[in-house]
């Protein structure tokens, strides 16, 4: 039985556990159970994400549809752990038209990983 509330973990394929297990690391996720067939993983702030290999031809570079988005506090120290992989044409954070201050990166299979937290709350805090 879990001690949490409802929660909603993504399952994602990858071509290189290992190397998405890095990847997710630097974003501050720690492996809590799994072997290098399946890893899960979790950041203890409620983010969880379970990584799979994906079946054989089923990430094709340039084509992968997955996405993520994580939603943190920490947009600028997660971006300095980024630095020289954010995407876009301003290779940082910035407040969005939507509302969201954010980055994107890609991760080792090209998933669109999306960093971000409300602009209004990021105002909030400076206070």
């Amino acid at each position: 039985m879990m001690d949490r509330a409802h929660n909603l973990t993504a399952i994602l394929p990858c071509n290189d556990v290992s190397r998405s297990r890095a990847f997710y690391e630097r974003m501050g996720f720690q492996v809590w159970a799994g072997d290098d067939h399946y890893l899960m993983m979790r950041d203890g702030k409620g983010g969880e994400l379970h990584l799979q290999p994906a079946c054989e031809d089923w990430l094709v570079p340039g084509r992968n549809p997955f996405g993520l988005y994580l939603y943190s506090e920490d947009v600028d120290t997660l971006a300095e752990n980024f630095l020289g992989e954010i995407l876009g044409k301003i290779h940082g954070p910035e407040d969005k038209p939507w509302g969201m201050y954010e980055f994107s990166v890609s991760d080792p299979d090209e998933t669109l990983v999306r960093i971000g937290w409300p602009t209004h709350l990021r105002a909030a805090l400076s206070k």
